[in-house]
């Protein structure tokens, strides 16, 4: 504990070194939707902290619903007197922040490694998944790819307008996958690539995906699972930071455009024991066959974490690449679980269905258990779409089927934990039925 708390100490005192401008910092952790909560220190008080002061915050900031509000879920909220919890500092996710108009930092914070850990916190529930697979020798390797749209800073009225063309000023309104589009928007990229580094994410490839102002940044394969998850949700905030500075809104909404494409979260995840070994490539890829059958019997039983909110639901079946049935394929962009072409050691399934505002940790936990269940169930999958177009399993659509779904879940509630699960279904619960509470424009046009 000591040795950490001077890693630590050296890693902000270096920081307040190369940045002597900075004298605040922001502290943030994701809540269960995907936000970040946090308080902002002063540099002086970091210092303390990392040297081993007590770092406290509302252990029902993790609850927030998706517009910031609190829930009524058991006795939390508002029946257990709002209590503090303890949280500590990511070793190692002190950065500058360069979108801010005056020079900041961020660090990262979790309950997970303390004490007492706040059980239904997201990074603390991929913790745990990741703690049990290292002592059965399992290894995983993971890579997110995420996509996002590009809208103009402004909106119309609250609906996004088209992201201008810096070149023609004219709106970017026509779906491609042309190269160009990464030469006219290079600008606003480029900088989020570079700030995305700064963060300590490895980004490499950048595509112009086929929605209009659409792109998908992927990021470099970790052997680090919680760190993989961390650089998703870096990259989140720091995206959306860099596109205001540079007149444009970045939205990583499932499906804003109902003609065009939505915008996913996939996951390139290979599993391998202590020596190395690929464990999906053993006996002829059987593992594989293995994992890719826990993936799919859970998935039905997943879908409030990969399909988080109203507007998630709206991307699945629609034009490109959404499936509404979980199904597997090699080399198939249409199944939810891919298996894209590879030699034996770097075999890897690549899940599909997660929408890009899901919250990572958790998308990456709930499919480490699918695998996981996979591999000791040792069950044979459905056909794949290659051999049978119609292969598939259904899963729930709508959100409060989907709540129904997961909750009473046995693999569920063991694995990722029954606290976490009951927390997390009732906090799906509420905000969609808090979603419901607004009329519609369209309700008074068709029933007034």
């Amino acid at each position: 504990m000591k040795s950490h708390a001077s890693t630590l100490l050296a890693e902000v005192r270096t920081f307040r070194q190369n940045h002597p401008d900075v004298r605040y910092v922001d502290l943030i952790a994701l809540d269960i939707p995907g936000h970040f909560y946090g308080k902002r220190y002063p540099i002086e008080m970091l210092e303390k902290v990392a040297a081993g002061s007590p770092l406290k915050l509302p252990q029902n900031a993790v609850l927030l619903g998706v517009q910031g509000g609190l829930f009524k879920i058991g006795d939390y909220c508002f029946n257990d007197g709002d209590p503090d919890a303890n949280r500590r500092l990511v070793p190692g996710t002190l950065k500058p922040v360069s979108w801010e108009s005056q020079p900041l930092g961020q660090m990262l914070i979790t309950s997970d490694g303390t004490e007492a850990p706040i059980e239904f916190e997201p990074r603390e529930v991929l913790a745990k998944v990741l703690e049990r697979l290292q002592h059965k020798g399992i290894h995983p390797v993971v890579a997110f790819e995420l996509e996002f749209y590009l809208f103009d800073k402004k909106l119309d009225n609250g609906l996004p307008q088209f992201a201008r063309d810096p070149l023609s000023d004219d709106a970017d309104d026509e779906p491609n996958l042309h190269i160009e589009r990464l030469s006219r928007f290079s600008e606003v990229l480029d900088d989020m690539a570079q700030t995305a580094k700064d963060q300590g994410v490895d980004i490499t490839v950048i595509t112009a995906e086929i929605g209009p102002g659409q792109f998908e940044i992927n990021f470099g394969h970790l052997d680090d699972g919680m760190r993989a998850a961390d650089w998703a949700a870096l990259f989140c905030r720091s995206t959306r930071g860099v596109a205001l500075k540079h007149g444009y809104r970045a939205s990583f909404m499932a499906k804003p455009y109902l003609q065009y494409p939505g915008s996913g979260m996939h996951v390139h995840v290979s599993l391998y024991d202590g020596a190395g070994n690929n464990l999906l490539a053993a006996h002829q890829q059987q593992p594989l066959r293995h994992a890719v059958a826990g993936c799919l019997e859970l998935l039905p039983h997943c879908m409030p974490i990969f399909s988080p909110n109203h507007n998630a639901f709206r991307r699945l079946g629609a034009t490109v690449n959404a499936a509404t049935r979980a199904s597997w394929g090699f080399e198939d962009r249409d199944a939810c679980v891919r298996i894209p072409e590879s030699d034996p050691r770097n075999l890897r399934i690549e899940h599909r269905l997660a929408s890009a505002d899901a919250n990572p940790y958790l998308v990456l936990a709930a499919i480490l258990v699918g695998l996981e269940h996979g591999l000791e169930t040792k069950h044979e999958p459905i056909a794949p779409l290659n051999e049978d177009r119609s292969s598939g399993t259904d899963f729930p659509l709508e959100m409060l089927d989907a709540v129904r779904a997961m909750q009473h879940q046995p693999v569920l509630r063991d694995k990722l934990g029954a606290e976490f699960v009951d927390v997390y279904c009732e906090n799906k619960r509420q905000d969609h039925l808090a979603f419901q509470q607004e009329i519609h424009a369209r309700e008074y046009r068709w029933f007034l």
